[in-house]
C-alpha cells in the first residue's frame, strides 16, 4: 500500500481513470458490434457505422485507445461494409 500523500492521490487518479476509460472502451465495443449485427442481417449499415467511426475517433482523441487501432478498427468495419455490398 501507499505510504506517501502523493503515492496515496496518485493511486486515486488512475482508479478515475480506469473507470472512466472502461465506460470509453465499452461504448466501442458495443458500437462494433452493432455495426457487425446489421451487417450479418443485412440492414442499413451507414448510421451504426457513423456513431461507431465516431466513437472510436473520439476514443484514440482521448488517449484510451491508440490512433493506429482506431484507424484498424474503422478499417475493418468499413471493409465488412463494403463486402456486404457486393
Amino acid at each position: 500500500m501507499a505510504n506517501h500523500k502523493s503515492a496515496i492521490k496518485r493511486i486515486a487518479q488512475s482508479e478515475k481513470k480506469r473507470l472512466r476509460n472502461r465506460i470509453v472502451k465499452t461504448r466501442v465495443k458495443n458500437a462494433v458490434k452493432k455495426v457487425n449485427a446489421a451487417v450479418n442481417t443485412g440492414e442499413e449499415t451507414t448510421l451504426q457505422l457513423t456513431a461507431a467511426q465516431s466513437l472510436i475517433d473520439k476514443a484514440a482523441k482521448k488517449g484510451v485507445i491508440h490512433k493506429r487501432t482506431a484507424a484498424r478498427k474503422i478499417s475493418r468495419l468499413a471493409a465488412s461494409i463494403n463486402r456486404m455490398a457486393k
